[in-house]
């Protein structure tokens, strides 16, 4: 009865914290090759942050998004806005990684009267 639980908790614990650090996300969704270059990305201030209606330049590596964050940061010369629609439980291949995030619309980003 005190594995069923325990087990019960830990379900229950981790659907709380849906979240996952934004490097990992970065990479996973492969944005990113690397972790380190994740972490620079972000330290360096380019990733803007909605959570709830609130935006936010995100700083610390170790940040939780969650599905409904939406982010806005240039990759490849190109800027990006998109909303996380999952976390990835592995760096998959480009279809699985696809899947994480949808891209939004040009103007649909909070600050594109700027």
């Amino acid at each position: 009865m005190t594995s069923s639980l325990v087990t019960s908790s830990l379900v229950t614990s981790s659907l709380v914290t849906n979240g996952c650090r934004i490097d990992v996300w970065l990479w996973r969704a492969r944005f990113v090759k690397t972790r380190a270059l994740a972490v620079e990305m972000v330290e360096r201030g380019a990733i803007r942050l909605t959570h709830q209606g609130r935006q936010t330049r995100v700083d610390k590596p170790g940040r939780q998004v969650q599905p409904g964050d939406e982010l806005t940061f240039v990759c490849a010369s190109r800027v990006i806005w998109l909303r996380i629609e999952g976390l990835g439980e592995r760096r998959g291949p480009a279809e699985e990684a696809r899947r994480l995030y949808t891209e939004l619309p040009e103007g649909r980003s909070p600050d594109s009267s700027v």
